[in-house]
């Protein structure tokens, strides 16, 4: 595997859980999710995120060191993000986004540039796409590095602004992108279409992967002339917590790209196999850390989550 870093460009944030057990936080956002998942698994990453000078940024900066992930913050004037879920039984979050969340603007400056222009891929989720001048600035320092680029759009109702706008920004960037991931509410929400549709749309763009997750029915991969589906793996334990299932398996595409990019049907297959492993022990466990199989090893099924 390549030992150069990956960056990633995104969102950081406290994730505040509501349910009938109370209320619990943790560290989150879908950025630092695959940050700390490349970590995890192998991969030295750095975050480029908007962060607050408080106690919800020292507890993210201090979750990112203790993952061996690199921060490069842009200082929030708004202080740190916070989404605030509610969950249902079945687990599916529904958020309210703060300000810092709904304002969120990272700064690409000479530290950031290096970054980038020394990484082996960029990954981007959750960025604000929406603000042209952001979205701008972090094509143009990735067309200056001439380095690869992976994104999730991960467009939230509670921070999209302009969606006309979003939809700009983030097909300028995917075009001609080594991986996107997308999902079904992603193609509901900028589209107004079909993930199928938006699939297509995507290989038009020159998009050399399309990672398309499908919910219930499992994830697809197109690469070129392979197409490849696995339904969502059945592993040990209950759903306890679906968030960053589609962080894990975004990651773990990243991390496969990366090792040694899969070619034809068998390769890719074990590939999106490894991806959809990863979201499903992710979600044997409350919080979006990223797991895999290993993790539901030798463990109290009955008490895991609590």
């Amino acid at each position: 595997m390549s030992v150069r870093r990956v960056v990633v460009v995104g969102d950081a944030l406290i994730d505040e859980l509501r349910d009938d057990n109370g209320v619990r936080e943790f560290v989150g956002g879908a950025a630092l999710n695959v940050a700390v998942g490349l970590s995890r698994l192998g991969v030295p990453s750095t975050l480029l995120a908007m962060i607050g000078d408080d106690s919800a940024g020292a507890n993210i900066r201090s979750y990112l060191a203790d993952f061996g992930v690199e921060l490069i913050a842009t200082p929030s004037l708004l202080g740190s993000a916070r989404a605030v879920s509610t969950r249902t039984g079945g687990g599916e979050p529904t958020y309210d986004f703060n300000d810092a969340s709904q304002q969120r603007r990272i700064r690409f400056g000479d530290a950031e540039r290096a970054a980038i222009a020394d990484a082996a891929m960029v990954v981007v989720s959750c960025f604000a796409f929406d603000d042209a001048e952001q979205a701008a600035e972090l094509a143009e320092a990735v067309r200056a590095a001439r380095v690869p680029v992976a994104i999730d759009p991960n467009p939230r109702t509670g921070m999209l602004r302009d969606k006309a706008a979003f939809v700009r920004g983030f097909q300028e960037l995917a075009t001609g992108a080594a991986l996107v991931k997308v999902g079904e509410d992603d193609a509901a929400l900028l589209y107004d279409e079909p993930l199928d549709s938006l699939r297509a749309r995507l290989v038009d763009l020159g998009v050399a992967v399309v990672l398309a997750t499908e919910g219930a029915a499992g994830a697809t991969i197109e690469a070129g002339d392979v197409v490849v589906t696995r339904p969502v793996s059945n592993l040990r334990g209950r759903i306890v917590d679906t968030m960053g299932a589609g962080d894990a398996a975004f990651a773990a595409t990243v991390e496969a790209l990366l090792d040694r990019e899969p070619a034809g049907d068998d390769e890719w297959g074990e590939a999106l196999g490894a991806a959809m492993d990863a979201a499903a022990a992710t979600c044997r466990f409350e919080g979006a850390l990223l797991r895999t199989p290993s993790a539901l090893e030798d463990l109290d099924l009955d008490r895991m989550g609590t």
